[in-house]
Parts: C-alpha cells; structure tokens; sequence
C-alpha cells in the first residue's frame, strides 16, 4: 500500500502562484508515476499533470502548459506542483495520485489517491 498526503491548497487571487506538495509513503518502490488531477463538483476527476516516476518525463495539459510545472523528488519521495499565473477556471479539488493510467473508453483509474487539497482563485 502506499499513502499519498496533499498540503499546500488555499485561496489566492487571480494571477498568483500557489504550490502543492504530495509526500507519499509506505510501498513506495512500487510507485511508477504520479500525478495531479482535479476535479469540481458535477464533474469527473480529470488529469492535471502527471511524471514518470523513474525517468521523469512530464505531462501537462493544454489549458495549464507554461503556467503549471509538475516536479518529483525520488530520494523524499514527493511531487510538486508549482501553480503560476492561476486563473478562477482554476478553481478545484486537487488531487495527488500514485500508478494512474487509462481505462478503455479514456477515463483515468489510479491505485492510489490522496485526500485531496481545496485550491480557490478569486478573480
């Protein structure tokens, strides 16, 4: 089993910069990626970012590239988010998962999920 625990959500203005942080524990030498999603009430859970966990290579969607970069530390066993330039449409429940992939018919599964952090953007 390995647990995932998300810190750093809050309320900011639109324009500011806020970082997530996710420390996993337990197995963590079964993790092979991890990666954020966020999701807002009525709709699915949706990736954000995502990183391999041994070579490293990032994932990010359209709608956050040049404003989101999404890092791992294999030693603390942790992986960021450094959100810039947020906008309100940024506005979710974020969280961090641990050995994501696709499912037929395109939609994300994960073997492990965080609690999830609140991030707000204020226009």
């Amino acid at each position: 089993q390995v647990q995932l625990v998300e810190s750093g959500g809050g309320l900011v203005q639109a324009g500011g910069s806020l970082r997530l942080s996710c420390a996993a524990s337990g197995l963590t030498s079964t993790i092979h990626n991890m990666g954020w999603f966020r999701q807002t009430p009525g709709k699915e859970r949706a990736i954000v970012a995502g990183v391999s966990w041994i070579g490293g290579a990032t994932y990010e969607i359209d709608s956050v590239k040049g404003r989101f970069t999404i890092s791992r530390d294999t030693v603390k066993n942790t992986v960021d988010l450094q959100m810039n330039w947020l906008k309100p449409e940024d506005t979710a429940l974020y969280f961090c998962a641990a050995n994501y992939g696709r499912v037929p018919g395109g939609a994300y599964r994960s073997d492990y999920w965080g609690q999830g952090t609140q991030v707000t953007v204020s226009s």
